[in-house]
């Protein structure tokens, strides 16, 4: 890792990115399974859920337990550094609470426009047609 003199920084390329964030909220509650972690959040790949727990293992926030049973049994958590990271999560969660309830619907509406396709008009005379 970069040397870094912001603390804010070094915090936000440990934890930060599309995906860490969800993954250390989902462990704040305690020990989760692989496939557990996967399904509580969606559109998160096999690939990129073991390279975040991975990076985060590396950094010592998260701890991997392997069972020696078959088929084998994978549990995380977090360890006594990533149980420091609580009140900064405990915040975040507020904090996305909070400003969910006060922009909501106009973050909900942009996120639906963003989903939904573009909407093909007719040509006019002498205009070339749209394609998909």
């Amino acid at each position: 890792m970069e040397n870094c003199d912001c603390p804010v920084t070094l915090t936000a390329n440990v934890i930060g990115g599309k995906w860490k964030p969800s993954i250390l909220f989902f462990l704040e509650g305690g020990t989760r399974r692989f496939g557990e972690l996967q399904k509580l959040i969606p559109g998160l790949t096999k690939k990129m859920l073991t390279q975040h727990l991975r990076n985060l293992e590396r950094h010592e926030i998260v701890r991997r337990k392997v069972y020696a049973e078959v088929p084998p049994r994978v549990e995380y958590s977090l360890t006594k550094h990533g149980e420091s990271l609580k009140p900064i999560l405990k915040l975040m969660s507020a904090w996305g609470t909070e400003h969910r309830a006060r922009y909501g619907s106009a973050l909900d509406e942009r996120r639906r426009s963003k989903a939904s396709p573009a909407v093909k008009r007719s040509p006019v005379d002498g205009e070339t047609p749209l394609r998909a």
